[in-house]
């Protein structure tokens, strides 16, 4: 039994309850006094800490590490996948102990399939990490992405390349058969005239990799910043759009019709900024950034739901909180908002039906805080206790 001072079950907060655990299932949650607890359990005392579901992190690159230390081409060319995987193997256990019990992984950036052995070890308890969804290779239309070197040099790609219709079938059977529990599609990159982002893949093109995922039981996901790349992707199936940066009241008006979500990233946007040279605090926005509280401003105005997910790895993994944090401080957004969206709403918009609440039945994935995170955001960063599945990985 946890007896908590208080608990968020992933809509609101219960003063004075207490959580059952049986094996790695919750099975009471409610006012300490109505619970009994079975002859022989262990009571863990948590005064003064606040337990809430095991956040889930929306947007995450295990295999990737903060750009100012290494440059993403130079982390995809001249890493090998044993440092990398090495590395993300540091990654999954701070992302774990940050109070992340499950993460999506949004492409391995380079690294083939390595993200669905680091999957597998980590549900075989040989490394601690979170219950993670994998999207293994990616896929980008030919010539659009990256890295990109002397035009005479075939160099290899950040994600798996393929067009038409027997190319775009054939790369998304593949991922899936080698393990993708969804698929991650480039819809725009930066490839247009002057770098600028433009459309990939055609209208046909999405609609085909959807269909294909989805007969098979995947979701798809896209990486969208322009307009026309997120009106295709939407107008495809996808079921979130990550960053969305340019997004108009329209585009946002469609997503509401057809329920995707967004997955800002903004975090990630901010860091970049800040490696490139930008003061914050001191300097004045850059564009950018100026854009991305447009584009967050009018996709609330919408009524479009967030998904909470920080492209986590553009920055320092098991600094995942920093999303949640500037969601609130730069973007408006109400604690209460912030931590539905990194526990009960992920849940639902990643289809997770037993994880994201704390009630009888679900995974006993929590974390316990100090502190009130529905008052102060930055209270999900004094992490105590983390279980996941009802095996303690912190305590205090």
């Amino acid at each position: 039994m946890l007896r908590p001072a208080a608990v968020f079950d992933g809509q609101a907060m219960h003063s004075g309850w207490a959580v059952l655990v049986e094996n790695d299932k919750i099975t009471a949650a409610g006012p300490a006094a109505q619970l009994t607890a079975p002859a022989g359990a262990r009571t863990l005392e948590l005064p003064g800490l606040t337990l809430m579901p095991g956040m889930i992190e929306g947007h995450a690159h295990m295999l990737l590490h903060p750009y100012n230390e290494t440059p993403w081409n130079d982390q995809v060319l001249l890493e090998s996948q044993a440092l990398r995987v090495a590395r993300a193997t540091v990654h999954a256990q701070r992302t774990l102990l940050a109070g992340f019990t499950t993460a999506r992984d949004l492409g391995s950036e380079g690294a083939g399939y390595a993200d669905v052995g680091l999957k597998q070890a980590i549900n075989q308890g040989i490394v601690p990490g979170p219950r993670l969804l994998v999207a293994t290779l990616a896929l980008v239309a030919t010539g659009s992405y990256g890295p990109k070197l002397a035009t005479d040099i075939d160099v290899p790609q950040g994600a798996q390349e393929a067009d038409g219709v027997d190319g775009i079938v054939r790369a998304v059977r593949e991922q899936i058969g080698k393990g993708a529990d969804l698929i991650k599609v480039y819809a725009d990159y930066r490839w247009g005239p002057n770098g600028t982002s433009q459309p990939t893949f055609s209208q046909d093109e999405l609609t085909l990799i959807v269909q294909t995922a989805r007969s098979a039981g995947r979701g798809v996901v896209a990486h969208a910043s322009t307009p026309e790349g997120m009106r295709r992707a939407i107008l495809a199936g996808v079921e979130t759009i990550e960053h969305g940066d340019d997004g108009t009241p329209e585009i946002f008006k469609l997503m509401k019709q057809r329920g995707v979500a967004l997955c800002p990233t903004v975090a990630a946007g901010d860091a970049i900024a800040q490696y490139r040279g930008w003061k914050k605090g001191q300097d004045a926005l850059p564009p950018r950034i100026q854009q991305k509280h447009e584009s967050v401003k009018a996709a609330l105005k919408a009524g479009v739901t967030l998904a909470m997910g920080g492209d986590v790895g553009v920055f320092t993994h098991g600094d995942n909180a920093r999303e949640m944090e500037q969601a609130v401080r730069d973007f408006g957004l109400t604690p209460l908002q912030v931590l539905r969206q990194a526990t009960s709403g992920n849940a639902r918009i990643f289809h997770l039906a037993d994880r994201g609440s704390i009630r009888p039945g679900l995974l006993a994935d929590m974390v316990a805080v100090t502190g009130d995170p529905t008052q102060n955001v930055s209270a999900v960063r004094n992490v105590r206790l983390v279980m996941k599945g009802g095996v303690l990985y912190k305590q205090p």
